[in-house]
């Protein structure tokens, strides 16, 4: 992984026994050391592979989503984060003391929102891929323990970086560059529910903008509709799905934009017709660029569904040969079944040797 940190800091936020929060600093920057680097490595992977995500760019207070706000003449704080990082990135605030802000502003959302959450605040400025990131991560921990120099054990607190479901990572590159954009910041959508992740976009100043899922379902049904409407054959309509879901995980795990102008090149150079033509064509109405949802264009290449006790799942390219579908009685006809299933209901029915 192409991953150059620049700066990176932890700080604690705890509870004491009366389950009011408090703060212990680091007074400097992580050393730059190989643990660390791996450290941050793990966690880039780690947020990278989470499949669902929000986008978002911060809030002002004459944004619109206050409209409904300013006509009742509610007063309208300044988010503070977006202010902090102003500083930073003006280099009127040195990154620790910067961080240290953010922390106190954590500790206060926690105790505003009452979420009930202890862990580790870090803080990374890094460049991965071209782009440089600010990545905001509050981090669970877990007891574990530590063999130290004199061999002797001790229970100690561990990052449990594979169980983040709180962080943002802010695209410092497009954010200083265009900063109307709607996609700079990206944050985990995970199982916080909805009180933390409310609290999450509120302690960064920032609101969701762009919903992943659901351009990316638009997709997923435009490139259907296509191939079944259009004049092409079973092989060229599995090789445009298969084209626009590779283009799309590829944009995925770079982070970065669905192009349809890019994605219709694509297509074209293999005598294709045209996404964005068809659905001009018919009145669909999809976004020119988007972030990608992962789980959404699996639909793409699979059939899969559960309910009443059963759960299914085939390739859509078997659909046809070894899988049948009749609408009119609602019955699928699968011709092989997979060896393992096979074995279970050859014992079940007593069939084998």
């Amino acid at each position: 992984m192409n991953l150059t940190v620049t700066a990176s800091i932890v700080h604690e936020i705890y509870q004491d026994p009366d389950g009011n929060y408090g703060v212990r600093f680091s007074p400097a920057t992580l050393q730059n050391d190989p643990e660390v680097v791996t450290l941050l490595a793990e966690l880039s992977q780690v947020y990278n592979a989470k499949p669902t995500k929000g986008y978002a760019s911060f809030v002002t207070i004459d944004d619109p989503i206050y409209a409904e706000a300013r006509e009742r003449g509610e007063s309208i704080p300044e988010p503070e984060f977006p202010k902090l990082l102003t500083g930073w990135l003006q280099d009127t605030t040195p990154f620790v003391e910067l961080s240290q802000q953010v922390a106190r502003l954590l500790q206060q959302q926690l105790t505003q929102y009452a979420v009930a959450e202890a862990g580790f605040l870090l803080l990374a400025d890094y460049e991965e891929n071209g782009d440089r990131f600010l990545l905001v991560g509050f981090l669970p921990v877990r007891d574990g323990v530590m063999v130290q120099p004199d061999l002797s054990v001790h229970k100690a607190a561990q990052l449990d970086v594979a169980k983040v479901q709180l962080a943002a990572r802010i695209n410092l590159t497009e954010f200083q560059a265009k900063a109307d954009d709607l996609y700079y910041i990206s944050f985990l959508k995970g199982r916080t529910g909805r009180k933390a992740g409310e609290f999450f976009l509120d302690f960064l100043g920032c609101a969701e903008r762009v919903n992943a899922k659901a351009s990316t379902q638009q997709l997923v049904n435009t490139v259907q509709a296509m191939v079944t409407t259009s004049d092409v054959g079973a092989d060229q309509a599995q090789q445009i799905r298969q084209e626009v879901y590779d283009y799309c995980g590829e944009q995925w795990q770079q982070g970065g934009q669905v192009d349809l102008s890019s994605l219709d090149q694509r297509l074209a150079e293999q005598g294709s017709p045209s996404i964005k033509g068809f659905a001009n064509e018919r009145g669909v109405e999809l976004p020119d660029s988007f972030p990608a949802d992962k789980s959404s264009l699996r639909q793409l290449m699979k059939f899969q569904g559960q309910g009443g006790g059963v759960s299914i799942a085939f390739e859509q390219k078997l659909i046809g040969s070894r899988v049948q579908y009749d609408p009119a009685t609602d019955t699928i006809t699968i011709v092989g079944t997979p060896p393992n299933l096979r074995d279970q209901l050859r014992r079940f029915y007593g069939l084998n040797d």
